[in-house]
């Protein structure tokens, strides 16, 4: 007994491997990159060149802020920040993020299944109308995405998702190898923040590449794959920064390659017709196989991404509704099998077809849009919640720095918001 002992307590005081300490962030690295990022980062590379660099890495630091707080809050209450809320302020708030969610959900899915429509268009053009072929494939890749949430479970979900993430590294860091513009300029670009006064509108685009990228609001999902994981306990805090560290320095990595990539290849076109621009230019400088490449990878970006929304999201509406009609009681996991989930998946996957019918811009933007929304309102929450020690513990609780950096994003996000009501 004293051996069995003795070996149990050395298994568990062995260093995890790396891999398993990246779950739920790689998760959260593959659903917050989609064909939005790719598509600004490109305008932004195309327009300014390696000068803002450095943009996509305050984007990844801020997105970073705000989940670390969130898996902190998790660790040290149990509680998801949705079942914090309800309990710390009430749930008439819960009552009002489930109708942000209802008409952020319809946007997103539209621009997924967009995204996804124009990829596999640009990889097969059968149809001879690029609309055509975004509508087409955009619902198949939606029909795949229910398929496999429903009848793959959680592990096919991991699988498909490191798969599509490994294909989207592979492209990006291949494209950037090729483009390379010269190790100086990129450290010039990454380390002394400027923005060239090259375009009456390289403010806007920059600021639009800070907050589109990484995702909006399926940062709250990373907490529902903590769970999934078993990731609980405060010991676990370290497991989780090392975990988002790596997710964002992989979605910073993303941003830069596809600027380097938009810096030497022109980028015309919008909507549809951009991707398909964008491969047959990248065919012509590296040849066919450098096209499939880029395809590849591309479309394992867009795929996730619609794969981790289509997983995730109906967490955040299980979630709110068992707030909303239950009593309070002890944290509980999400029953993926009950019809909350699965019905709020079925609407996810169907309802926003409509949107294929509409303009790939104008859904585009207003999905950055509405999504632009819930960062100030998660920092400022996470200021106020973590900032408790009696709700999260002096261990825990945010540290001036942790406090500063909050409130940036919250000014930030804030202003962003405000502009994008004043411009739309």
């Amino acid at each position: 007994l004293v051996a069995m002992s003795t070996t149990a307590t050395t298994e568990q005081r062995k260093p995890r491997p790396l891999l398993a300490l990246l779950g739920p962030g790689l998760l959260l690295a593959a659903t917050g990159v989609g064909g939005g990022d790719l598509a600004t980062a490109s305008f932004v590379g195309d327009m300014l060149g390696t000068a803002v660099l450095w943009a996509a890495l305050v984007a990844a630091f801020l997105k970073f802020v705000v989940t670390e707080g969130i898996a902190r809050w998790q660790l040290a209450t149990g509680d998801t920040v949705l079942e914090g809320v309800a309990h710390r302020f009430g749930r008439g708030v819960i009552g009002v993020f489930l109708l942000y969610l209802l008409l952020w959900t319809f946007f997103v899915g539209s621009a997924q299944m967009s995204a996804n429509g124009a990829t596999l268009h640009a990889a097969f053009p059968v149809f001879a109308d690029a609309r055509t072929g975004k509508i087409v494939f955009g619902i198949a890749a939606s029909l795949g995405g229910v398929a496999l949430v429903l009848w793959g479970g959680f592990r096919a979900f991991e699988i498909a998702m490191r798969v599509c993430i490994g294909t989207m590294f592979v492209m990006v860091i291949v494209a950037a190898i090729f483009f390379w513009p010269g190790t100086g300029a990129v450290l010039e670009g990454l380390f002394i923040p400027r923005i060239p006064r090259t375009d009456a509108t390289a403010i806007t685009w920059t600021v639009a590449l800070i907050g589109g990228l990484g995702g909006t609001l399926t940062v709250l999902s990373y907490g529902y794959w903590m769970r999934e994981v078993g990731r609980t306990g405060r010991e676990n805090l370290a497991a989780c920064r090392i975990d988002l560290g790596a997710s964002y320095l992989i979605t910073a990595i993303f941003g830069i390659a596809m600027m380097v990539v938009g810096r030497t290849i022109h980028v015309e076109g919008e909507g549809t017709g951009l991707l398909v621009s964008l491969s047959n230019q990248i065919g012509v400088v590296l040849g066919p196989v450098g096209k499939w490449i880029f395809l590849a990878g591309t479309f394992g970006t867009v795929f996730s991404s619609l794969l981790g929304v289509w997983q995730a999201v109906p967490y955040l509406f299980a979630d709110s509704w068992r707030l909303l009609t239950t009593e309070r009681g002890a944290p509980v996991a999400v029953d993926t099998k009950a019809w909350p989930y699965r019905g709020f998946l079925l609407v996810l996957a169907f309802v926003p077809m409509i949107g294929l019918f509409l303009s790939f811009r104008e859904v585009q933007k207003l999905y950055t849009v509405i999504g632009a929304y819930i960062f100030p309102t998660l920092a400022l929450a996470l200021i106020v919640m973590n900032g408790r020690t009696a709700w999260v513990g002096a261990q825990l609780r945010n540290r001036w720095w942790t406090v500063l950096a909050l409130a940036g994003v919250l000014v930030f996000f804030t202003w962003l918001a405000v502009a994008n009501i004043e411009t739309t």
